[in-house]
C-alpha cells in the first residue's frame, strides 16, 4: 500500500521527530477527521509499504532521519513558489529550498522528485511577467533535479477565501497564456509540465494532463508496477491516487494564505501545543471511547513486473 504524509500537513517541515520516532516504532494512529472517536492503525514496514509520498515545503528536517527510509520507496512532491511572506509568512529562503531541492533529488534520485509550483494566482504584484521570470530562474536551477514540475491555478475553497478574501481565479485566457509559456520554459529544461485538477486545457500545447499522482505515475516513479485497489479520496477533479493519509489538518504552521489544509491560525497553534513526538498520533494520544481500527495492509507491487523499463 501507499502511505502519504502531506495532504493535510507538512510533516517534514514541522513534524520530522515524530515521523522518525514512527518509523522506530513501526506503526502511526491517525484520527479520522470526520469521526473524532475512529483511529485507523498502519503499521509501518516496508514489507506491507509499498511507498511512502511526501509533500513539503521544506524537506531539511527531515534530512538527519534519512537512513530511515533506507527501507522504503520513496515519492517526494516540493513545493517551490515565488512569494513573499506576505502570503506564505513562514516558508524559508527560496534560494535555500532550491539547493535542498537538489541535495534530496541527489539522495532519492530524479525519477522520485516533483517540483510544484502552485498555487498560482495573479496580483500587482504576482503579475504573469513575474511568474514567467521566476519560473525561469527555479527551472534552470533544478534542471537535472527532477523530470516533472506539477502547476495549479488557485482554488477558492471556503478555507481560502476566509484567510485570503483579496484572491481572484485566474480567467481561463490568462491560465492558458500562462501555462504556454510556462510549458515552454520547462521543456527548455528537461522537465514535463503537469496541471493539477485543471482539466486538460493545456494539454494542446504540451501538458501531461493525466494526473500527477497516479497509481502509474507513483509506479513509475518508485520503479514497481502497483496493482493497486479501487480506492480514490481526491477531489472529483483530481485524478490522484489517495491512500492512507496519516497527516491531521490545522496543523501546518506555514500558514500560507491560499492553504486548504488550515481554517484558523489560532487553532493550529493550539493543535500544534497538543503535538507530543512520542505519541502514536500526530496531535495528542489516545482518547477514552477510541475505536481503533488496525487497518488491513498488504503489498500491491506486482510480483510478475518489477522494473518499470520492463513495461514502459
Amino acid at each position: 500500500m501507499i502511505i502519504n504524509t502531506g495532504q493535510r500537513t507538512d510533516i517534514p517541515a514541522f513534524y520530522a521527530e515524530w515521523f522518525a520516532n514512527r518509523l522506530r516504532e513501526g506503526f502511526v494512529c491517525v484520527r479520522s477527521p470526520y469521526d473524532p472517536q475512529l483511529v485507523s492503525r498502519y503499521r509501518l514496514d516496508p514489507s506491507v509499504v509499498d511507498a511512502i509520498g511526501f509533500c513539503t515545503k521544506n524537506p531539511a528536517p527531515m534530512f538527519p532521519y534519512m537512513d530511515l527510509l533506507d527501507g522504503y520507496r520513496q515519492y517526494w512532491h516540493m513545493t517551490i513558489t515565488p512569494y513573499g511572506r506576505d502570503i506564505e509568512p513562514n516558508v524559508p529562503d527560496k534560494h535555500r529550498l532550491l539547493e535542498d531541492f537538489c541535495r534530496l533529488s541527489e539522495k532519492v534520485s530524479a525519477q522520485r522528485m516533483v517540483w510544484r509550483y502552485d498555487p498560482i494566482f495573479l496580483t500587482a504584484r504576482y503579475s504573469a511577467e513575474y511568474h514567467l521570470k521566476a519560473f525561469a530562474q527555479m527551472a534552470r536551477r533544478l534542471e537535472g533535479s527532477t523530470r516533472i514540475v506539477v502547476i495549479s491555478f488557485i482554488d477558492l475553497y471556503q478555507k481560502v477565501k476566509r484567510n485570503f478574501p483579496e484572491a481572484r481565479e485566474v480567467p481561463k485566457e490568462e491560465r492558458i497564456g500562462l501555462g504556454k509559456e510556462i510549458i515552454r520554459i520547462a521543456g527548455e529544461h528537461g522537465m514535463t509540465v503537469r496541471p493539477c485538477a485543471e482539466g486538460d486545457e493545456l494539454a494542446p500545447y504540451g501538458a501531461d494532463c493525466g494526473g500527477c499522482a497516479t497509481a502509474e505515475t507513483i509506479s513509475r516513479a518508485i520503479g514497481v508496477r502497483l496493482n493497486v485497489p479501487k480506492l480514490k479520496l481526491g477531489r472529483p477533479t483530481c485524478a490522484c491516487y489517495i491512500s492512507g493519509d496519516i497527516g491531521a489538518y490545522d496543523t501546518c504552521a506555514h500558514l500560507c494564505r491560499y492553504c486548504y489544509a488550515n481554517s484558523d491560525p489560532a487553532r493550529v497553534a493550539e493543535n500544534r501545543r497538543l503535538h507530543d513526538p512520542a505519541s502514536p498520533f500526530l496531535i495528542g494520544g489516545y482518547r477514552e471511547g477510541d475505536r481503533i481500527h488496525d487497518v488491513e495492509q498488504s503489498s500491491w507491487i506486482d510480483p510478475q513486473i518489477t522494473l518499470f523499463d520492463e513495461w514502459r
